[in-house]
């Protein structure tokens, strides 16, 4: 891992956390992109062996060719920038690392559960008081694996925002564009391990979910979630591919960043290319409540994380080197990444900055899709998942008028960079 900074600074960083105000995206910076480069025949290939969808593969082959160093260009590095849960794996690695640890007793019992989150609600540390309750010590391990009420109140909340009684888990004010307070919490749900030790929880999941075949599912209390994980061996390729031709390549998560690090090396990406939740260490080198901040942000609990525009503030930020508040625009063409993948509406600001490619594979998000499907640039490669693809969304996504996630909260019209609206799209790109 990289060096963090300690919870010496947390004091004093937790009241700039609470004097910092809330961020707004910026207009963007744009200038016209230069001339497309000939193509070259030397660039290396995608593998035909491999399918996709339709044209897509030619699509994507055209961006390497036409941007990759294998041209002959001499100028910095491409760079392509991909999300990891069910955009590189099928299935959520956070997911299945929380599952792990729940069933081996790895959760450690907090002081204080709403000290846990900045955002969490009354109703939220009573409900997991009373699940979890108080015999075990502060700090020592809560009995997850056979208490299943405790089990099913921590991933409810996980899962949804929201207790088993169905109440909200975090209330408060927040940007619903930097951050949602259930993904920030996965990390400070490990709070009080060191970080060797949540890598070897996440590989102990990563062998587990691997090894179990292709539809398993496993029980967490109530809840049944996907209990298999696989790499996706079309993007293993495509990544591959970049790489021999002269991309730098990057996995950009709103996980935690110790589990994303440990699957991102399956597919040659190692711990400088993975940018993800960044938990700030104690002096003993154990992971605290608190994240490293981005775009002027300071060490905070949760406020900038990779989510939604937060993805373009950490790329701007670790691979563009953009400080202060400026990492939240969007960047001249020269300092944006050439190709963006993902499968959410979590992704869609950071792989529309892209100039060659945008990579959508489809899990029926209203955002992304809407942008993929409208196409403004003809540079949108909307794919289907490898593995147990969705059939065609039943209806329009509602483009026009609720795909648009509002920075206060709930959503509206998509508009394009000129102004105009959206039209609704038809879903295209599913299983047959």
């Amino acid at each position: 891992m990289r060096n963090r900074l300690v919870s010496a600074w947390a004091s004093a960083a937790a009241a700039a956390f609470m004097a910092a105000a809330t961020l707004t995206t910026p207009a963007a910076a744009t200038t016209s992109a230069p001339s497309a480069p000939t193509a070259s025949r030397d660039c290396p290939q995608l593998s035909a062996k491999l399918p996709w969808y339709g044209e897509n593969r030619a699509k994507l082959q055209r961006m390497i060719d036409e941007r990759g160093t294998c041209n002959g260009h001499h100028g910095p590095r491409p760079v392509a920038a991909f999300d990891w849960d069910n955009t590189v794996s099928k299935n959520d690695v956070t997911d299945a690392t929380i599952a792990w640890a729940l069933r081996h007793d790895k959760i450690l019992r907090p002081a204080s559960w709403k000290d846990s989150s900045k955002w969490m609600t009354e109703e939220a540390d009573r409900a997991l008081t009373a699940a979890c309750g108080t015999d075990v010590p502060v700090g020592a391990p809560l009995p997850t694996s056979t208490d299943t009420d405790c089990t099913d109140e921590i991933f409810n909340i996980r899962e949804s925002g929201k207790t088993m009684s169905g109440a909200a888990a975090f209330s408060g004010e927040w940007d619903h564009r930097h951050t949602v307070p259930q993904y920030a919490w996965v990390p400070q749900l490990f709070a009080g391990h060191t970080v060797p030790e949540l890598e070897s929880y996440a590989a102990a999941a990563r062998e587990e979910a691997l090894a179990a075949p292709v539809g398993a599912t496993q029980k967490l209390g109530t809840h049944t979630i996907p209990g298999y994980v696989r790499y996706y061996e079309q993007q293993r390729d495509l990544i591959r591919t970049l790489q021999q031709a002269g991309f730098d390549v990057y996995i950009v998560s709103a996980g935690s960043e110790p589990v994303t690090e440990v699957w991102s090396k399956g597919v040659g990406i190692d711990r400088k290319h993975t940018i993800a939740i960044r938990s700030v260490l104690d002096e003993r080198g154990r992971i605290t409540p608190y994240n490293e901040g981005c775009g002027g942000v300071p060490v905070n609990k949760g406020e900038a994380i990779p989510y939604i525009d937060g993805k373009r503030c950490w790329i701007n930020q670790e691979i563009f080197h953009i400080k202060g508040k400026a990492a939240w625009e969007k960047q001249r063409w020269d300092k944006r990444i050439a190709l963006g993948g993902g499968d959410a509406d979590t992704d869609v600001t950071f792989v529309g900055d892209a100039t060659g490619a945008h990579l959508v594979l489809n899990r029926n998000k209203n955002e992304i899709m809407c942008r993929a499907y409208d196409n403004a640039d003809g540079r949108w490669v909307a794919n289907p998942m490898f593995i147990e693809p969705l059939p065609q969304k039943q209806g329009a996504y509602p483009c026009s008028t609720a795909a648009w996630n509002r920075p206060e909260g709930g959503f509206g019209p998509l508009l394009r960079d000129d102004g105009s609206v959206v039209p609704d799209q038809t879903d295209s790109a599913h299983a047959a």
